[in-house]
């Protein structure tokens, strides 16, 4: 690991107090208390990025955040025969209408385009983070550098990258900006000064705004190819999606596990039995109650993500892809009996029919269930808010008997 070195206030992200921040290891399990353990493990994505694989009383959860899915994670030995209980997958691209090349052929396909164009500068457009790669082998590949913003070069150089980049104007042919600057104007005001393409790398489908702005597939999200591949080889037992608005698990059924669950759920009493009068009657006492308990406990929330792309990318050709109508419900860990338990059921996970699409947004009644979510809105959606409300407040009550 390389010494730290001091970020100048362009490049320090935001203002955290030192004492919030635990440096951990890539590649170490650290110990989170005296009950949960998490390791780190590289994402391949960005610089920095990373999953997290968490151990405890409710089982293995693997958080995938933004990944690109290699082969060579296989070799990982924390994931190495590893049981997953929960799947948290990036599933920005997992749609098979969408093929997705590696980002070695998505590189060859830019230099390609570069080759066509001899005499024209290069303008590529990238986040603040991501897509260095790229740039490094352009720039090899070219022998030229890479003309990039004064901050931009401090980023990279405390990245400790090849020494490609430069904030001298004309130094280089090649250029990066933000992928904001990539639009009709900018590509104007470029080309009257000399002949300029633009490249925008990306796996989401862009509206182009000018002849000489030109999409190459390159992307820092697993392909649905490799998403597939990743959930064979794992065979966790749910699969979870984190990318808001897009549901994938369909596509991974074959693959889940029916294996126990590696580690019992916690022993909680049974809950004690009130009359509908008594339930009646707590709850037009209690509300206010329960909604401070629940504060002072920190419920967690369940996990919603958007990828940055997302913001800028979507096109009405992405938009309008529909995945088939299958029910999106959050499958639950393995059970003792080799099965995943939907309600107590106890029927395998390819035996269960399809339900209907999932309930929309503008039928769903707000209320506990929404202000302290412990899933994630559009598992909950499957089942009724009030029944969630008594749950979490026969919870409490057991607290407060015991």
């Amino acid at each position: 690991r390389s010494p730290a070195r001091p970020l100048s206030a362009r490049t320090r992200p935001c203002p955290v107090p030192a004492r919030w921040i635990r440096p951990l290891e890539v590649g170490q399990s650290h110990a989170l208390g005296e009950e949960v353990t998490v390791t780190l493990l590289d994402s391949n994505h960005c610089p920095g990025s990373v999953m997290f694989l968490f151990e405890g009383a409710f089982g293995t959860i693997l958080y995938t955040g933004d990944f690109r899915y290699t082969r060579a994670m296989q070799g990982e030995p924390a994931l190495r025969g590893r049981r997953i209980d929960r799947l948290y997958l990036d599933n920005t691209h997992c749609h098979p209408q969408r093929p997705l090349p590696s980002r070695q052929l998505a590189t060859r396909q830019a230099a390609r385009l570069i080759r066509t164009h001899p005499r024209h500068h290069v303008v590529i457009g990238v986040y603040s983070l991501g897509k260095e790669t790229l740039l490094v082998d352009l720039a090899v590949e070219f022998s030229t550098w890479v003309v990039v913003s004064p901050w931009r070069l401090e980023q990279m150089r405390l990245l400790e990258l090849p020494n490609v980049f430069t904030a001298e104007e004309g130094a280089g042919w090649i250029r990066a900006v933000d992928v904001a600057e990539i639009r009709w104007e900018t590509l104007v005001s470029w080309n009257a000064l000399h002949p300029t393409i633009a490249i925008l790398p990306t796996g989401r489908p862009v509206k182009v705004t000018h002849p000489n702005i030109h999409p190459i597939p390159y992307s820092d999200h697993s392909s649905f190819a490799e998403l597939r591949e990743f959930v064979k080889w794992l065979k966790p037992c749910s699969v979870i999606p984190i990318v808001r608005g897009s549901t994938c698990q369909v596509y991974f059924q074959e693959y889940l596990s029916s294996a126990p669950q590696a580690l019992p759920d916690p022993e909680t009493p049974p809950p004690a039995q009130d009359s509908a009068q008594q339930q009646s009657t707590r709850r037009e006492r209690e509300p206010a109650c329960l909604l401070k308990r629940a504060a002072q406990r920190s419920a967690p929330r369940g996990v919603v993500y958007e990828s940055p792309e997302k913001r800028t990318e979507k096109s009405e050709e992405f938009t309008g892809a529909k995945a088939p109508q299958h029910s999106h419900r959050e499958p639950a860990p393995c059970s003792e009996e080799g099965h995943a338990s939907h309600g107590g059921e106890g029927e395998p996970r390819a035996a269960r029919p399809v339900s209907p699409a999932p309930v929309s947004d503008e039928h769903f009644p707000t209320g506990f269930a929404e202000q302290y979510l412990l899933t994630p809105l559009n598992v909950l959606k499957q089942y009724s808010s009030q029944k969630f409300d008594k749950l979490v407040e026969d919870y409490f009550r057991r607290g407060k008997a015991s």
